[in-house]
């Protein structure tokens, strides 16, 4: 960017959270009975030694392995029915609005109010969230559209970074003149795409949608966060993957498989990751001439505690306060994409002009997302 592009500014949030929740409790309850039953179904095998018997699930195991105490879904009657462990989310016509742009709408709708301009004043929409419920028309394009906003709109998917990949290519419309604002909105279901039958990740995902107005600071009020660097990173890696697709239908045979869900090595994510977005924070702050440990915050994807907390300490040098390094996936569990906007969201109220923070996302691909800012007066 170059000094006389104009300076973006993270302008206004908006998030919409599902009225419905999942406790740690119900959701083991759920899992175990289901275990049970397929333990009976399997009696034989497992007597024989050909099958081994699934292993419980327990409220410690959970919150021990990632910090989640409960999540947000849209459905928790289908999660929780041990002969169905999916969401009942029924399809809906063409005429209708979408799930996820339904979502998306309602919190770009909080955010359209917190900024208090006009949406005439929006030259882009862009949808970034991992799973989108249909390949085209694009999911970005039907929120445009019911939001009454001019202008273009695409999707983006990079998994869990898909946000700050997002804020980066809204800053760049910005910094190129394309447009004077950018709408992005990070919709994720999910309990959809989560195997509630796997005793290792059937805890890790909630509902929610995020949404963030970035516009020009030539036009921007007071408040509201400058945009004072973007990076993002991508190095491949099959650790986290997904493989449900159109693709699908030409292999029919392989459409149960569990491949086909959320699948991960958690271990050697931890081990990968944790190094790799560290070093990304601390070297893209220093070009940025500014100091990590004086970061006010940090807003960093939600995914585990134990990692969350290890990147907190490498970039800071020291353990961090909570006020520092903002947790709130013990109530949302993973959001996908939606994670560190959520935690910007709910708290950088509090925070003084000229106050630094980081918001960082990292996830499948791997991908990785820095976007530092800085309060304006």
């Amino acid at each position: 960017m170059s000094a006389s592009s104009p300076t973006a500014v993270i302008a206004a949030t908006g998030l919409f959270t599902p009225e419905q929740s999942i406790s740690n409790a119900e959701l083991v309850r759920a899992y175990n009975a289901w275990a049970e039953l397929e333990n009976a179904r399997n009696a034989d095998d497992i007597a024989a030694g050909t099958r081994e018997a699934l292993t419980p699930s327990s409220v410690e195991f959970i919150e021990k392995a990632s910090g989640i105490k409960s999540r947000f879904v849209l459905d928790k009657t289908g999660v929780l029915d041990p002969e169905r462990m999916v969401p009942h989310l029924p399809e809906r016509s063409n005429e209708e609005l979408s799930i996820l742009a339904e979502m998306a709408v309602k919190a770009a709708q909080e955010a359209i109010a917190a900024w208090g301009k006009p949406v005439s004043e929006i030259g882009a929409v862009l949808c970034a969230a991992s799973n989108m419920q249909r390949p085209y028309p694009a999911m970005a394009i039907e929120v445009q559209q019911a939001l009454g906003i001019e202008g273009f709109a695409f999707d983006m998917n990079v998994a869990c970074s898909s946000a700050t990949f997002g804020l980066k290519t809204a800053a760049d419309f910005i910094a190129s003149g394309s447009v004077k604002a950018v709408l992005m909105v990070n919709p994720e279901v999910c309990s959809a795409h989560l195997n509630f039958k796997d005793r290792d990740s059937h805890f890790i995902f909630g509902d929610v949608a995020t949404a963030v107005i970035v516009e020009s600071g030539d036009q921007a009020g007071s408040g509201g966060w400058d945009i004072l660097g973007t990076r993002l990173k991508t190095v491949f890696s099959n650790n986290i993957r997904n493989n449900f697709g159109f693709l699908n239908n030409a292999a029919p045979e392989g459409i149960g498989k569990p491949d086909k869900l959320f699948v991960q090595q958690g271990r050697k994510v931890f081990k990968d990751v944790v190094p790799m977005v560290s070093e990304m924070i601390v070297s893209h702050a220093s070009d940025l001439g500014l100091e990590p440990s004086g970061l006010k915050r940090l807003w960093l994807h939600q995914a585990n505690i134990n990692m969350n907390e290890m990147i907190g300490r490498k970039v800071l040098g020291r353990d961090p306060e909570p006020s520092e390094n903002v947790i709130i996936l013990d109530d949302y569990a993973n959001t996908s994409s939606a994670g560190s906007v959520i935690a910007f969201h709910l708290h950088q109220e509090d925070m003084a002009a000229g106050d630094v923070g980081l918001i960082c996302s990292f996830g499948a691909g791997y991908s990785a997302g820095t976007v530092f800012v800085r309060k304006r007066g």
